[in-house]
């Protein structure tokens, strides 16, 4: 897990629920944990502001780094793309979106079609993408975002054949493929639970020690957004292992949260304003929980 992206995960688990922003001495005592070095981490972080995703402000001889409106946007967003994991259930209807996007802003298409995936559409074939989930809002709001409405076209569609809705599932997503990713995700972290619940409950782990399996843990379980696009059951195989191994989260996460939301807080404390923590906000609770 590269710098950045850990100081990305650690605002998105923790620091954006404490008043959104942290002391850089906090952060690098945090980041320490995972082997990060001071200069790493105040390099991340100089590019993170100069990217405008952080903004800094000195108190004293204290710098302190906070997201961020386009900071807080993206993390809202990331949110929002989590519960894709959770489908609702389905309408019977396929989503189809449409596209002739010109060779002059092929960056846009490639832009586009990152997002498409991210969002949980499947490429039925070259311009042609598919959902049976609902998503109106996620293309408007991609056609708003990129400008490309004259290029576009959208389609709630019923499947009449002569094949079956499975077929197109087949055509457009390879899912033995993201179930052999969730295979390697059970059979990873299942023994680590088993390992780490016992000792959690015989108190032979430290806080430190928890807080950083959490954060790993949820960086891992996370990559699912980016390849699983969250089909109702109907259209999923027999065997499909997304349901265990988000039980397997579930459980793991539970075991890990408050001890490492102790050190979190242990850690936070000595330079930041724990007053500021958001009433709502709770250990045992995460976006990507069943619930």
């Amino acid at each position: 897990m590269n710098t950045r992206s850990m100081i990305f995960t650690l605002y998105g688990d923790y620091i954006r629920h404490y008043g959104n922003k942290i002391w850089v001495g906090s952060l690098i005592r945090l980041l320490n944990e995972f082997g990060h070095n001071d200069q790493a981490v105040r390099a991340a972080i100089s590019r993170m502001n100069k990217q405008g995703w952080v903004q800094g402000e000195k108190k004293g001889n204290k710098s302190f780094y906070s997201l961020t409106q386009r900071g807080s946007a993206r993390m809202e967003e990331a949110a929002k793309r989590i519960f894709k994991l959770k489908p609702e259930e389905w309408d019977g209807k396929w989503r189809m979106l449409m596209y002739t996007i010109p060779e002059e802003i092929r960056s846009v298409r490639d832009e586009l079609r990152k997002e498409l995936v991210w969002s949980g559409f499947g490429s039925l074939s070259t311009s042609c993408w598919i959902s049976p989930n609902n998503l109106e809002e996620q293309v408007k709001g991609l056609i708003e975002k990129y400008e490309i409405g004259e290029y576009v076209d959208f389609f709630t569609a019923d499947y009449i054949g002569p094949q079956t809705n499975q077929s197109l599932v087949n055509k457009s997503w390879d899912l033995d493929e993201i179930n052999a990713k969730y295979s390697w995700f059970i059979n990873e972290y299942d023994p680590k639970y088993i390992t780490d619940k016992e000792q959690i409950q015989n108190g032979k782990i430290s806080d430190a020690e928890c807080f950083v399996k959490r954060t790993e843990l949820v960086h891992e379980y996370r990559k699912f957004l980016f390849v699983d696009p969250g089909l109702p059951q109907e259209l999923l195989p027999d065997k499909w292992l997304g349901d265990e191994a988000a039980s397997l989260f579930d459980a793991y996460y539970s075991e890990l949260a408050q001890p490492a939301l102790r050190f979190f807080e242990s850690v936070f404390e000595e330079g930041n304003e724990l007053t500021l923590k958001n009433s709502s906000s709770n250990a045992m609770d995460h976006p990507f929980m069943i619930n």
